[in-house]
């Protein structure tokens, strides 16, 4: 009984002193984080495979072969699956693309990949306890979103040798985007209704996140990717990039989840303003989170 009366008084004692801690830990032992990063997972590769196709048929041939470049940064594709992503972004395959989808087919393919950006945008608002707003008030932004995400993917080749200089200013540059992502993304999807520096944390560990995934994406992925194109074909290869994606898109929930919390709580609250610059309200069909 004694033991458990001393574990009682840590308990309480480290409530008082960081009060932040009670919170946190419902929060991330909630099973609701797991399954937002999972969706916005699912959500993710959904988007990515039309757009990708999309982008393969109407792209210049140089924004094409910089989005090869990135992808092989990102993922340090070789072999296999480096043909793989050549065949996809061949000049062959893209005529026969856009003799077959045409410009109305990539406009329903940017405007179906926009599920991606939905659920994004249902992570930050559960995150911040926020209502969901208005479709007429969020429809633009998840264009938008979606949009500056495709260029932020291009540039990665370039941003992740430093524009070269060298791979350790591609890290560093690697987080400072990241934290500029993280930061604008929540910006953007919350609707103006957190203001800046209350997002900063956030975006900081999701950028600190994506970050290190993105070190041990190019010592894993080339191996899993290969040994699963060789063994299962397509099918293999989709399990492989589904499964890093729910990783990475874990890391993202629960990152900017635990910023809200943190900027929500003693003691950053008394340096942070919570509130935007304008309190945008739930929209017209009164959704809430």
């Amino acid at each position: 009984m004694e033991w458990k009366l001393r574990l009682e008084r840590l308990r309480t004692g480290a409530e008082q002193r960081f009060p932040a801690l009670t919170e946190l830990t419902s929060r991330l032992l909630s099973g609701n984080l797991l399954d937002a990063g999972t969706r916005l997972a699912a959500q993710a590769f959904l988007a990515s495979v039309p757009l990708l196709f999309a982008f393969a048929a109407f792209a210049p041939d140089g924004v094409r072969d910089q989005l090869g470049e990135s992808l092989r940064a990102m993922f340090g594709l070789t072999g296999e699956s480096n043909k793989e992503l050549q065949q996809v972004l061949s000049g062959t395959t893209s005529d026969s693309l856009r003799e077959t989808t045409g410009l109305v087919g990539a406009v329903v393919a940017l405007v179906s990949a926009t599920s991606f950006s939905r659920a994004m945008a249902r992570v930050c608002e559960r995150a911040w306890r926020l209502p969901r707003a208005g479709t007429r008030i969020a429809a633009w932004r998840w264009v938008a979103w979606l949009l500056f995400l495709l260029v932020v993917v291009v540039l990665q080749g370039p941003i992740r040798d430093g524009f070269g200089a060298g791979a350790l200013v591609g890290v560093v540059l690697t987080f400072l985007v990241g934290t500029g992502v993280w930061l604008w993304t929540q910006h953007l999807l919350l609707a103006k209704r957190i203001a800046w520096l209350a997002l900063l944390p956030g975006a900081l560990l999701a950028a600190a996140a994506t970050t290190a995934l993105s070190l041990t994406a190019r010592l894993y992925m080339p191996g899993a990717l290969n040994r699963a194109l060789d063994e299962y074909g397509s099918f293999g290869l989709v399990l492989v990039v589904l499964s890093w994606l729910i990783v990475v898109c874990g890391a993202v929930t629960f990152a900017v989840t635990i910023g809200a919390v943190l900027a929500d709580e003693p003691p950053l609250n008394r340096y942070v303003r919570r509130e935007g610059a304008s309190a945008t309200p739930p929209g017209e069909n009164g959704d809430v989170a």
